[in-house]
């Protein structure tokens, strides 16, 4: 309508033609729209009265009008000084008028902009980043900016100027299918309110529901948060490649080039992929993926995502520990970590791994509270987690705990805690959680709004209130997880949630409860023993192969256990965890292995350099740096940096050992290093429980003193920490 009214206004001549450009070029109007229109001409005289007879009568209309009067020469000159005329250019057509004059601006104007690309791409790429920081995420946002926000139809239109400025960007249909949703939706909204918002807020949800035939505003704010997922994906993927394209030409990757993450995935031109796609078959193999993906900041290939798609299972038996071990990884790598997850979701690959996911798949939270939808929050809390893991002994627990706490907000009528509960069960058993584990992930569950509401509603100078606490979460270790969850969560909710009283009152309760419950007798852990064999000990280390089980049985003798460690990592294998018992002359370790890189274990080979490494023969400490910076030539940055090392001695927590912590980034020979430390300072390791959580360890060993195999005493600990600390930095 508005094209045949300009045309009226417009006489038909030649050297004369009136291009729309901007949203009105790509056919976008809405109510509230503005006008873009450039009056092209060839150098004509009287041009200003031409123009006087078009834009009068628009202003006369009450419409806003964003004009301009040009030559060809003109325009591509302006386009070249200022990014937004080159945008709205690129989207422009002839509404009236000379076609062949518009075809001729149009032809200069792409061909300008594709050979400045290298020049442009970077201010947009800037543009568009601060755009998506003010205002955040068309998919996860409870009111959308459905224009500016990420995933919004801005970003439809910065993908069309990246397509036109480079072969690297791949558009499908998927893209006009949010696009109709989203233009829709602004449309119907600007209707509604008579207002150039675009801001799709609360109290215009069932307006725009009804208006639109959606069954309420929850139905209508799910189609919203699936387009603009469609285009989020897009927009980052097409920002990715456009971004390694302007870092310089792309190599092709020889397979000696790629850089081995293990278990057949490699990381080659800034993307994770499998070496073999038939290893997507796999169980481990989805999170395997989803983890590296995570730990190195890189995404997943395409023919790997769709390989995943036509060939992962879904996880509906008991999981093995590889698996388990890779989600926490997964979610253990912070934001990095919620990309990834953001990309199994829009591949329906993250109710493969938890089928129970689908029912909070871009579920709004229609209240002023919360921020994020409530797949969104779940991901922010267990990015919140992950910056709280030294705070508490099990972090695997706070990061299951708090990417599934609110999981039961799917399942309505129910209540959401209720449900929540009964899902985690489910759950945490097929993850293949202990019993015990499972229990605190569902009090986990059931009581992560107690901290929050105790706080803000009872006196907390009542020893009654702490005790009820304290009977509500039984130890010191769930009250720390409890308590690390609840900022976890109140983070990942919305600035009201986690507000400086808040933060103290919560504080507050959480040390009178830590009192009360360290005033109770509890039981300390004791490392499991294992069978020493019986008779005199092998005149050199035997190794044993049993089903990821390596047990390796030698003469008593400092060291064993450490040199065990640094050459099973030589070998290729990826310890997990490990005990040890020493009686008489004989010592043995036993270590729950994975290779790491499809290694075989020989058990010939391994005895030798075991023999080799504890007669002196072998320099395991040059073997593993030279392998360290053999594999730093073409490992790429980390996507995160992980935090210094942190070392804690606990020297009465257990009656039969000290306990010691360390955490601090993962690395080739990082166990070894903290294994020999602690043989140096005259400590036996009697239990050694490895995690691995994205780009940091978290080890436990319980240590007796050499000489006796009793629990050392506190004052010969002393050095413990500074001693593995300085092994960690000469890495």
């Amino acid at each position: 309508m508005i094209d045949e009214w300009l045309s009226e206004l417009l006489p038909a001549e030649d050297g004369v033609a009136l291009m729309a450009v901007g949203g009105y070029g790509r056919r976008e109007l809405c109510p509230g729209s503005d006008l873009d229109l450039v009056l092209l001409h060839q150098g004509r005289r009287d041009v200003a009265a031409l123009a006087d007879g078009l834009w009068y009568p628009l202003w006369d209309a009450g419409l806003q009008v964003d004009h301009s009067v040009r030559t060809v020469r003109e325009a591509v000159t302006e386009a070249d000084r200022d990014l937004k005329v080159a945008m709205g250019l690129l989207d422009a057509r002839v509404v009236h008028g000379d076609t062949d004059l518009g075809a001729t601006l149009m032809e200069k104007v792409r061909a300008d902009w594709r050979s400045h690309a290298a020049r442009r791409l970077p201010a947009l790429d800037e543009v568009t980043i601060r755009r998506h920081e003010d205002a955040g995420e068309v998919a996860f946002l409870l009111e959308p900016d459905l224009k500016e926000a990420a995933g919004g139809l801005r970003d439809l239109t910065t993908l069309g100027a990246l397509a036109a400025s480079t072969d690297l960007i791949q558009l499908d249909d998927a893209l006009a299918v949010g696009r109709e949703i989203l233009l829709e939706m602004r449309v119907t909204l600007q209707r509604i309110t008579g207002r150039r918002s675009n801001v799709l807020g609360l109290e215009q949800q069932d307006d725009v529901a009804a208006a639109l035939g959606d069954r309420d505003a929850d139905a209508l704010m799910t189609r919203v948060a699936q387009a603009g997922r469609i285009v989020m994906w897009h927009s980052d993927d097409g920002w990715r490649r456009v971004r390694s394209g302007l870092a310089g030409p792309r190599r092709r990757s020889s397979p000696g080039r790629d850089v081995e993450l293990g278990y057949g995935i490699v990381l080659r031109d800034g993307e994770v992929l499998l070496a073999d796609e038939d290893l997507a078959t796999r169980e481990p193999t989805l999170l395997r993926v989803a983890a590296a993906a995570a730990h190195a900041g890189a995404p997943i290939a395409r023919a790997t995502q769709q390989a995943l798609v036509d060939l992962a299972p879904t996880m509906h038996d008991r999981w093995e520990h590889e698996s388990r071990d890779a989600f926490v990884a997964l979610l253990g790598a912070g934001r990095h970590g919620t990309v990834v997850l953001e990309t199994l979701d829009r591949f329906d690959l993250l109710t493969r791994i938890i089928p129970e996911w689908r029912p909070v798949r871009s579920r709004p939270q229609r209240n002023a509270f919360h921020q994020f939808t409530v797949d969104r929050h779940l991901m922010e809390a267990a990015a919140q987690a992950s910056a709280l893991t030294r705070r508490v002994e099990r972090p695997d627990l706070l990061l299951v705990g708090a990417l599934l706490h609110d999981l039961g907000k799917g399942y309505p009528p129910e209540d959401h805690t209720d449900a929540g509960v009964r899902l985690m069960g489910t759950i945490a058993t097929r993850m293949g959680f202990e019993p015990e584990d499972v229990a605190v992930l569902i009090r986990l569950v059931r009581d992560h709004l107690l901290l929050p509401r105790v706080a803000t509603s009872r006196d907390l100078t009542d020893p009654g209130t702490l005790r009820t606490v304290a009977d509500a979460v039984g130890t010191v270790a769930t009250l720390e997880l409890l308590y690390a969850l609840t900022e976890a969560d109140s983070r990942a909710t919305g600035p009201s949630a986690w507000t400086p009283w808040r933060v103290e009152l919560v504080a507050d309760l959480v040390d009178g409860v830590r009192a009360v419950l360290a005033d109770r007798d509890a039981t300390p852990p004791i490392p499991p023993a294992i069978t020493v064999p019986p008779g005199p000990p092998p005149a050199a280390p035997v190794v044993e192969v049993h089903h990821g089980t390596i047990r390796v049985i030698g003469p008593d003798r400092p060291g064993l256990f450490a040199a065990s460690v640094g050459v099973l990592s030589l070998h290729g294998q990826d310890v997990r965890a490990a005990r040890a018992a020493s009686s008489a002359d004989v010592a043995v370790a036993e270590f729950d292995v994975e290779a790491l890189f499809g290694n075989r274990v020989v058990e010939a080979d391994v005895e030798r350099d075991l023999t080799d490494a504890v007669e002196g023969r072998l320099d395991l400490d040059g073997r593993l740096a030279e392998r360290a910076r053999v594999y730093s030539r073409f490992r790429l940055p980390t996507a995160a940096r992980p935090a210094d090392p942190l070392v804690l001695v606990h020297a009465d927590e257990s009656p039969v050992a000290a306990i010691v912590e360390v955490r601090g980034p993962d690395g080739i020979g990082v166990l070894y290093r903290i294994a020999r430390a602690l043989v140096a300072d005259g400590l036996d390791i009697r239990l050694a429980k490895i995690a691995t959580l994205g780009h940091e360890v978290v080890d436990t060993f319980y240590v007796v003193d050499a000489r006796d195999g009793n629990r050392p005493a506190p004052g010969s600990l002393s050095s413990i920490e500074a001693d593995v600390l300085d092994a960690l930095a000469r890495a």
